[in-house]
């Protein structure tokens, strides 16, 4: 080959190099990823939902690229993130949380999506049924109104002489009225009055706790969602001040001082929610793929939070604890 020549051919070639990366990239699925919450307060569980991507061969920036919108907390811009992946082509949605969820149907009939909630998905209506989802969406759910009955029972049984118990909840949550509902009639049959406490930021969670004395309330269950998943160490700091037992439903709680909690792993609906994302990119269709139940649970004790609080935890709950922290 003449010098000429090859100078043209080398040139050329590195001309087309840059082209012909970008145009692999272009060409890469992409996973839009909404969620409700904060990237700072789930980090292991996005590595979960990663993990789960990577099950079926898809790692993110080789060859699946993921397009993350989270509303840090707040409902409202959902819709607008929902339509963004959709005008954007997304090739399927990972929508993280019930909000999250109900704002990617919303946006989509045909794009596929994977939703995580705590809540009855065909009560949403998000499917027609668990084993034949129909349409465009099926994902994993924790089912958390009938778990909330089973955080009533085991705190009934750390504090068996409470009369009243307060329910913290987001009135805007689309999961609320469930657990309320469930909750009091698991009350009522053993005895118990609830009262409702509505919050939906942080200067409303601090009312609530001067409303819950008022109440002269002898409990606390902290609801599912937004505010109070990224609201841990005002939660307990909060209960620490005002002396009431709360009963919350993610490991952080315990960790940050409070009393107890029992509800799903954090990780394991993500990662569950990625496999399902890395196969509907391989060709599966969500109505196709049962709606899934999460259902690991941990049970997570506080010694030095019951210690505080002058209570003495029965050995049968210390017996069947997954965690006890001292």
């Amino acid at each position: 080959m003449k010098r000429r020549e090859f100078i043209r051919f080398v040139g050329g070639a590195a001309f087309s190099w840059p082209l012909a990366v970008r145009a692999q990239q272009s060409v890469l699925p992409v996973v839009g990823f909404l969620n409700s919450t904060s990237p700072h307060s789930h980090p292991p569980s996005v590595a979960a939902f990663r993990d789960g991507l990577n099950l079926l061969g898809y790692v993110e920036g080789q060859n699946v690229t993921i397009e993350y919108r989270w509303a840090e907390g707040n409902h409202d811009p959902l819709p607008a993130m929902a339509a963004d992946l959709v005008q954007r082509k997304v090739t399927m949605i990972a929508a993280i949380t019930t909000p999250a969820a109900l704002a990617a149907k919303a946006a989509t009939t045909t794009i596929p999506i994977v939703f995580e909630t705590a809540d009855d998905p065909i009560t949403l209506g998000l499917v027609a049924s668990l084993s034949r989802p129909g349409g465009n969406l099926t994902g994993i759910t924790l089912l958390n109104s009938e778990r909330v009955v089973n955080r009533l029972g085991l705190l009934h049984d750390l504090i068996p002489s409470a009369k009243i118990v307060g329910l913290l909840v987001n009135p805007k949550d689309p999961g609320t009225e469930a657990q309320s509902k469930g909750l009091q009639e698991s009350a009522h049959a053993i005895g118990l009055q609830v009262q409702i406490l509505n919050a939906t930021n942080e200067n409303e969670i601090d009312a609530a706790f001067a409303d819950l004395v008022q109440l002269r309330a002898n409990a606390l269950i902290v609801g599912t969602g937004e505010p109070f998943d990224s609201r841990a160490e005002q939660l307990t700091t909060m209960a620490a001040r005002y002396r009431v037992p709360a009963m919350y439903q993610l490991r952080r709680y315990a960790t940050a001082g409070g009393l107890i909690s029992y509800g799903a792993s954090l990780t394991d609906p993500y990662y569950l929610a990625g496999v399902y994302s890395g196969r509907i990119l391989k060709g599966a269709k969500p109505a196709d793929l049962p709606v899934q139940e999460s259902k690991k649970m941990d049970l997570i004790i506080n010694l030095t939070a019951a210690k505080m609080l002058g209570l003495t935890v029965p050995p049968v709950l210390l017996a069947i604890a997954d965690e006890v922290i001292e």
